[in-house]
């Protein structure tokens, strides 16, 4: 007999042997297109992501906002940990527990050397797919932001690169902010 897991199975049973592994402390995982990706936590990404916390609380209530928190996303095996998510305030959780990706209106990630490729690559178009609206990459190694908005057909169609200290104006979108970039620190 062959059973069929769907993707949301596998993405379970992947997390579920993740959470009996001995991870170490500080470390954080993620799967991204079915691989488990892990890696340590720095002073400098934790710096950026809680900056960026401590700002969309003018915005969003604090049970609006994830940080390292599983949401699966559609395409591959995507479960991802994102460092900075914000979700409606009339989310809703899927029959699992978990927050929808459906309801996501901003997310964050801070570069890691190890992971740069994922947040760039398949992690980007994931969150296109799933029409996340404002999708923003904050880069200590370059002192660079990059801004994703409008996805259309698992793409952004508008793009902007500020270095960090310039202001991101991100009220014409759901976001309705501007996010100060000066005090992020660089590696």
């Amino acid at each position: 007999m062959t059973i069929e897991l769907t993707q949301t199975d596998q993405l379970d049973y992947l997390f579920d042997w993740l959470e009996r592994s001995q991870v170490p402390e500080g470390y954080k995982t993620e799967i991204v297109d079915g691989v488990v990706v892990m890696w340590p936590q720095r002073d400098t990404h934790w710096d950026i992501t809680i900056n960026i916390v401590g700002q969309l609380k003018e915005r969003y209530p604090l049970k609006c906002l994830l940080s390292d928190v599983r949401v699966d996303y559609p395409g591959g095996l995507n479960g991802f940990a994102t460092d900075v998510t914000a979700v409606a305030k009339c989310a809703t959780r899927n029959s699992k527990g978990l927050r929808r990706w459906q309801d996501v209106e901003f997310v964050a990630e801070v570069i890691s050397k190890g992971t740069a490729a994922n947040d760039y690559g398949p992690k980007k178009a994931a969150y296109a797919t799933a029409e996340v609206p404002v999708y923003l990459i904050a880069d200590p190694y370059t002192g660079q932001c990059h801004l994703f908005t409008q996805p259309k057909d698992g793409d952004y169609l508008t793009t902007l690169t500020v270095p960090f200290g310039t202001k991101l104006d991100l009220t014409n979108t759901v976001v309705d902010l501007t996010l100060k970039t000066d005090e992020f620190p660089r590696d």
